[in-house]
């Protein structure tokens, strides 16, 4: 079965009120199960004029499952707290 994967691009606009959301995303992402593969570092734009800032990949044992995780109320939670502290862009991708 092809895994999950959750890939965002965040814009930390309220760091203080970030940290918040970090804590609810990593109880939320621990409770479904998925394995961070990137969650920020450096970034290089090797083509195209994409300008990432914040980039964060999950990995989950389906698309389903991340998808599931999406709609769950524990990242409801970790959402809530973002409001107003970031602009994000994410998507869910079916991969290896």
């Amino acid at each position: 079965m092809p895994s999950g994967y959750i890939i965002a691009n965040v814009r930390v606009t309220n760091p203080a009120q970030y940290e918040e959301y970090k804590k609810w995303s990593t109880a939320a992402f621990q409770a479904h199960n998925a394995e961070i593969c990137v969650r920020g570092g450096a970034v290089e734009v090797m083509e195209g004029d994409w300008t990432p800032e914040r980039v964060v990949i999950a990995k989950f044992p389906s698309f389903e499952a991340a998808k599931a995780f999406y709609h769950s109320p524990e990242y409801g939670k970790a959402r809530a707290a973002r409001e107003g502290a970031a602009i994000m862009r994410l998507v869910c991708v079916e991969g290896l």
